[in-house]
C-alpha cells in the first residue's frame, strides 16, 4: 500500500505539472465539487487520470477525491479506499506559483471509518518533486530533512493561514493579535494549500499553521451566514480530503497536530466532505508554542463573539 500510495501521488504530480501557470487551466467546469468548491480545469485533468489510474493499476482500491466523493470499483469489493486531493492548492497551481500538492492517504473501507485510521500518508509538492511518505508507527520513510523549529514565542513565530472562502474581517479579528505579535520580529503567510502549510512546519520553514473556520462557524453567531456569503452558498473550510495525508505526515514527524479548540483529530470522520465533516486545524513544531497559539485563538473567538452580540 506504500508503494501504491506514493505512485499515485507521483503520477498524478506527473500529469498536474505541466499545467502549471497555464491560463487554460483557469476554465470552470460546468458544476462545482463534491466539497463545494469551484472545479477548475486542472482539477478535472487530475481527476480523470486518478480514476484511470487506480483502474489499471489497482481496481479493487476505493478513492474518495474533492470532486467526485466516494468512488467504489466495478465489479471488486473493496477493502481499502485512498483519500486523495490531486491538487491541493489548485489557485498556486493556476499561477504558477511554489505551493501546490498532491495528497493521498489510505485508510480501511468501513462505515465510520475516522482520521486516526489512515495508514499511509503521502504529499508531493508539484514543482519540486519532493516526497513526504508516512506510514503509522514507522515514521516517515521518506521526505526531505525534519527540522521543527524550536521556537516558542509568537512574537518570533513564522506562520502561515488561510483565507480562499473564509470571510477575512472576522478571521482577522480571530488570529489579527497572532499576526500584529509576529509581523515584526517574525513573519506570516497566505500560501494557497493545508498540504504545503503544514509540511512547511516539517521542514521548519515555519513554526505553525493555523485555519480555525469551522470554530468559527460553530461558536459565533451569524458567522455561518459569512462563510456561505463568501463561499456562493457553501462552507469551504478544510475537509478531510484537505489534511489527512499531511496530518499522518506531521504527526509522525513529531510535530503537534489539533483542532482550533486543541482536541485530536484522529475521532474525527474521514469519508466526507460537508460542513458536519469539516474541522480546524491548527500544527506546531513544538507543545509550547501550540498552546501560546491557542490561548490566542481563545482570546480572538471571545473578541468576535462579543462583536457580534447585537447591541
Amino acid at each position: 500500500m506504500r508503494e501504491l500510495v506514493r505512485d499515485l501521488s507521483l503520477a498524478l504530480r506527473e500529469k498536474v505539472l505541466p499545467m502549471l501557470g497555464s491560463h487554460a487551466g483557469r476554465a470552470h467546469a460546468d458544476e462545482l465539487g463534491e466539497g463545494g468548491d469551484v472545479t477548475f480545469k486542472i482539477d478535472e485533468e487530475a481527476e480523470a487520470l486518478l480514476e484511470s489510474w487506480l483502474a489499471e493499476r489497482a481496481p479493487d482500491v476505493a478513492f474518495y477525491s474533492e470532486d467526485r466523493g466516494l468512488v467504489l470499483p466495478s465489479g471488486h469489493d473493496a477493502s481499502t479506499v485512498l483519500v486523495v486531493d490531486p491538487i491541493d492548492g489548485t489557485r498556486p497551481a493556476m499561477a504558477g506559483l511554489e505551493s501546490c500538492c498532491v495528497s493521498v492517504a489510505a485508510a480501511p473501507l468501513r462505515e465510520g471509518v475516522t482520521m486516526g485510521e489512515v495508514t499511509v500518508g503521502c504529499v508531493v509538492e508539484v514543482p519540486s518533486g519532493a516526497v513526504f511518505l508516512a506510514e503509522r508507527g514507522a515514521g516517515l520513510v521518506e521526505s526531505p530533512p525534519v527540522r521543527l523549529s524550536a521556537n516558542e514565542e509568537i512574537d518570533r513565530m513564522f506562520w502561515t493561514y488561510g483565507f480562499r472562502g473564509r470571510p477575512v474581517r472576522p478571521t482577522v479579528e480571530v488570529i489579527g493579535d497572532l499576526l500584529d505579535r509576529s509581523s515584526v520580529g517574525g513573519g506570516s503567510f497566505e500560501l494557497g494549500s493545508a498540504c504545503f502549510d503544514m509540511t512547511r512546519v516539517a521542514t521548519g520553514q515555519l513554526d505553525c499553521y493555523v485555519e480555525a473556520g469551522p470554530r468559527l462557524v460553530a461558536d459565533v453567531p451569524g458567522m455561518e451566514e459569512e462563510f456561505r456569503r463568501v463561499g456562493g452558498g457553501e462552507l469551504l473550510n478544510n475537509s478531510p480530503y484537505d489534511l489527512a495525508a499531511a496530518a499522518l505526515v506531521l504527526g509522525e514527524a513529531g510535530a503537534i497536530v489539533t483542532d482550533a479548540y486543541g482536541e485530536p483529530l484522529d475521532d474525527r470522520p474521514l469519508l466526507g466532505s460537508g460542513a458536519e465533516f469539516q474541522m480546524s486545524v491548527v500544527t506546531s513544531a513544538n507543545r509550547a508554542l501550540h498552546e501560546a497559539v491557542l490561548a490566542e485563538i481563545d482570546s480572538g473567538i471571545a473578541r468576535l463573539a462579543d462583536r457580534s452580540v447585537p447591541r
